[in-house]
């Protein structure tokens, strides 16, 4: 188990650079009125695929060696990594194999299809999605690449608050969601290289808190039937990730579905930006405790912007 330190970030940079986008930087001055801070919003909600996952599968498919990326790539995911992983194996010129569970919203199956992925379906539990891939694994030699619990995955991710920071290096604060831990492991290693000083904070619905059970606990408690309009956010942390959350992280917040709704509601109408629920947490979180977060500057990571439009929370 390698654990990934900022070197590896900044070679994933540069190795993943030119396929990704250096996604833009947005403010809004009535947000940051309602909240009484300065809030930087780097946008990877407008990544390629939708989301910030781009980063870390691009990064963990043009690191395989030759002999590596003939044999293919290959991963279990209803969401956005599935979709992720299956357009950076087609940049690669290589066979991305998605094992997906059968009631995953078509639209999610359409995307994975349309970047190329090659969709195997299984019964929607954790222990079928694993098995199938396991077999898929075995018969064709493929290499299995984890959405989250993998060290290029990590470094790959972390290159979204390099970019943020390197535009505005000047934050007390760098927020983003957590789920399995990818995204929160590589900001933290990004934040804490960068500016010793900063503060990273986490954010995480109620109804799937086994991050901050976690966190406070110091040993992984698994996410066990998690209920939440953040579907994003319902994996249980990865074991390369947490020590480096224990170490680097300052704090995870949990926040109530109502909070979620009305910040994803604000950054739509305010900002005219796409966002799905997981994006929001960071910014409910802040909704939640304004007193607490006043008159900082804080970069928050839109995680992506993946959505049904036919089924939105308000």
């Amino acid at each position: 188990m390698t654990i990934p330190d900022f070197k590896d970030i900044i070679d994933a940079h540069q190795l993943i650079r030119e396929f990704i986008h250096c996604t833009p930087i947005f403010t809004s001055s009535a947000i940051d009125r309602l909240i009484g801070a300065q809030i930087f919003f780097k946008c990877e909600n407008l990544q390629k695929t939708g989301a910030f996952k781009f980063r870390g599968a691009c990064n963990a498919v043009f690191s395989l060696t030759e002999e590596q990326a003939n044999r293919g790539v290959g991963t279990h995911s209803s969401g956005n990594h599935a979709a992720a992983l299956s357009l950076a194996a087609r940049m690669k010129g290589i066979k991305a194999h998605i094992v997906m569970p059968s009631n995953s919203p078509e639209i999610k199956k359409k995307a994975v299809a349309e970047y190329g992925g090659i969709i195997t379906l299984c019964e929607p539990t954790l222990q079928s999605r694993e098995v199938t891939l396991s077999k898929i694994a075995e018969d064709l030699g493929i290499v299995i690449v984890h959405p989250y619990n993998n060290s290029k995955v990590i470094a790959g991710q972390g290159t979204a608050t390099k970019e943020l920071l390197e535009t505005i290096p000047v934050l007390d604060v760098v927020m983003c969601p957590v789920g399995g831990g990818g995204l929160l492991s590589g900001t933290a290693i990004s934040a804490k290289a960068i500016s010793p000083y900063i503060k990273v904070i986490a954010a995480e619905p109620t109804g799937a808190d086994d991050a901050y059970r976690s966190f406070k606990a110091g040993y992984i408690i698994p996410s066990i039937k998690p209920k939440t309009i953040a579907d994003g956010l319902l994996t249980s942390l990865g074991e390369i990730n947490f020590p480096i959350i224990c170490e680097k992280v300052d704090d995870i917040l949990t926040v109530s579905e109502e909070s979620i709704v009305k910040a994803m509601r604000l950054v739509w109408e305010r900002m005219k930006l796409i966002i799905e629920p997981s994006s929001a947490v960071p910014l409910a979180a802040l909704l939640e405790n304004k007193e607490r977060f006043s008159n900082l500057r804080i970069g928050i990571i839109l995680s992506g912007g993946n959505i049904d439009l036919g089924n939105l929370p308000f």
